[in-house]
């Protein structure tokens, strides 16, 4: 029989319940909620918090040290490995310091690695890396064929505890409304997996919510919504448990194209989404397995209160819908830079008017390469981090060379452009990730970053060498100057793809726009994009007077065509809804003919 407890111990442990329920009310925003789902987000939330503060220090401390950090994270990873094939081969084990590395091991491409990812897929163990693979991860593609890469526990361990706490940590001090007990909606499609010869997990890098079920009382999604497979059911069943609870607190996602994505999907199917409200039903038209459909209507009751609340508010336009619908709302955490940032500008100014963004991160397939400490801020800079992955930088001008040389981060301009090589916890030794960054300033000694174009996005016909950056600019500008439109979505082909679907010319950009607001462009109207990528760019102004580029070809497609273009794209690649990014340009043939046949104008 346990022994009781002595009278002052029951005292002080009824004062801390007292003060801890004391400090949950105070963050309780209206919905009711069962005391042991508002006792578990309390306990995750703390516990990130404290996580987040001992990571930020940890963080602070490196970036007055940048150099040792770098030395030790690259001798670790080293060190972690040198017992494999690949390890043994460069003889990791005499390595000793950072200059012996690179002057031993070279820059790497995807198919330097191809053949030893393939081994591991069909079982072979301590090839490249010391631990076995967690899954098998697909890179999105958007410059390239989709790559398979290796996830293991250190890199997800290094996200988490560098990225996720450390960001979280930024996000509270900035916004100090979201140290709150309200829920976020989380926009998450479970991927689909197969498997490799050894039965490795193949598919995109990523974890549904509900295989952390700790995590799920974050979340207005409940944990069957996550066995669904269908993104458009998934997607009806997120909006669905975030139309209920008006007290919900943050909207969350990989990127703000898909809350974009959400946000058009609402203004389709609202009214199907009030109804289920009212009737506290889901909809007969998802397609959920029985035992799916049963757990996730235990979870409804008729709230028609409710549903008038939300059918007067979609009767009044969509117009700073997402403030009406959640009063509380605080943020959208999302990142809204690189090809995300139209799908952030379009719901800053709609759906989400008077709503703060926070981008928080910068990763890839890779791992994760910044943190983005400065949230308020209207530039998406990112702080590389130094013991996430050993960086190397190769400056812009130097990028066609066979042989080039690369800086570290202590050897850095503020000012330059550089691509990114990397060595990280998963087998990629100096590795170019096909990233052109730009230092934009220092943290300490830390490099601080502003991501500016894809090596594989990059429009060039007769070597001009166009960002996505650049060609962005040029478009906004042109679209500014045409009365009504609305840029919704683009894309650009060099002609050299289309072969004889547009006939012989000079070589020139095929240009594809969805807007808002106008059902034709005039010939004037399209000549105004080629002058305002002049202006951008000297190099292709000259050409273009030189007539060895001919003039841009600008197609108005209807309503709807990159949504449509988006399914097609993910239909024929590994990628899944969370990682897709729109390719601005497009480098497959059926994708450029598939808009063709979308075009209006």
């Amino acid at each position: 029989m346990p022994r009781p407890l002595p009278a002052a111990l029951g005292v002080c442990s009824l004062v801390g319940v007292t003060l801890l329920w004391r400090d949950i009310s105070s963050k309780m925003k209206g919905e009711n909620r069962t005391m042991s789902g508002l006792l578990g987000q309390y306990l995750a939330v703390k516990g990130v918090g404290w996580l987040g503060k001992r990571q930020r220090r940890k963080l602070e401390a490196d970036t007055l040290s940048v150099k040792q950090a770098q030395e030790e994270t690259l001798l670790r990873r080293l060190s972690q490995n040198a017992n494999t094939c690949y390890g043994r081969q460069y003889d990791f084990s005499s390595i000793k310091d950072s200059d012996d590395f690179r002057a031993r091991h070279p820059i790497t491409t995807y198919e330097h690695y191809r053949e030893f990812i393939q081994r591991i897929a069909a079982g072979e163990e301590k090839v490249i890396i010391a631990e076995k693979p967690l899954i098998l991860a697909m890179t999105s593609g958007t410059s390239g064929p989709s790559a398979m890469l290796l996830s293991t526990k250190d890199t997800n361990a290094e996200f988490f505890l560098q990225g996720v706490t450390v960001c979280l940590d930024a996000m509270r001090q900035a916004f100090p409304a979201t140290d709150s007990l309200q829920r976020t909606a989380k926009f998450f499609y479970s991927p689909t997996f197969r498997q490799s010869e050894a039965g490795i997990p193949i598919g995109p890098n990523s974890s549904t919510p509900a295989s952390s079920r700790h995590m799920l009382n974050l979340y207005t999604t409940p944990a069957p919504a996550f066995e669904v497979s269908s993104e458009k059911d998934t997607l009806y069943l997120h909006l669905l448990f975030a139309l209920k609870d008006p007290s919900l607190g943050t909207l969350e996602s990989n990127f703000a194209s898909t809350v974009f994505y959400a946000f058009s999907a609402l203004q389709d199917r609202w009214q199907e989404l009030v109804e289920d409200i009212e009737r506290g039903k889901v909809s007969s038209a998802l397609v959920l397995e029985p035992k799916v459909r049963s757990r996730l209507e235990a979870l409804m009751k008729p709230d028609p209160g409710r549903a008038a609340q939300l059918r007067a508010h979609f009767q009044d336009g969509f117009g700073g819908i997402a403030k009406r619908l959640w009063p509380h709302l605080h943020l959208v955490l999302a990142v809204d830079s690189g090809s995300n940032q139209i799908y952030g500008e379009m719901l800053r100014e709609n759906y989400c008017q008077g709503v703060p963004f926070y981008s928080p991160f910068y990763a890839a397939t890779e791992g994760l390469i910044g943190v983005n400490l400065w949230p308020q801020e209207a530039n998406r800079r990112y702080m590389l981090c130094p013991r996430s992955m050993f960086c190397e930088f190769l400056p812009e001008s130097s990028l066609e060379e066979e042989t080039p040389h690369t800086l570290l981060m202590e050897d850095v301009k503020e000012g330059q452009n550089y691509e990114l090589v990397i060595t990280n916890a998963s087998g990629l030794f100096r590795y170019r990730i096909g990233d052109i960054v730009k230092v934009v300033g220092f943290h300490n000694q830390c490099p601080v970053v502003e991501f500016q174009y894809r090596r594989g996005q990059m429009l060039s016909v007769r070597g001009e060498k166009v960002s996505e950056a650049l060609f962005l600019d040029a478009l906004k500008k042109a679209v500014s100057q045409w009365p009504g439109a609305q840029l919704i979505d683009y894309c650009c082909a060099e002609s050299g793809i289309m072969g004889d679907s547009i006939g012989g010319s000079d070589p020139h950009y095929q240009v594809f726009i969805e807007l808002k607001g106008v059902r034709n462009l005039t010939e004037e109207q399209r000549y105004k994009l080629d002058i305002c990528l002049q202006q951008g760019s000297a190099v292709y102004k000259s050409f273009r007077i030189k007539g060895s580029i001919g003039p841009m070809r600008v197609q108005l497609v209807a309503a709807g065509a990159f949504k449509e273009l988006r399914k097609h794209m993910m239909a024929f690649s590994n990628t899944s809804p969370n990682t897709f990014k729109m390719h601005r340009v497009l480098r497959r043939k059926e994708y450029a003919d598939f808009l063709l046949g979308k075009t209006v104008s």
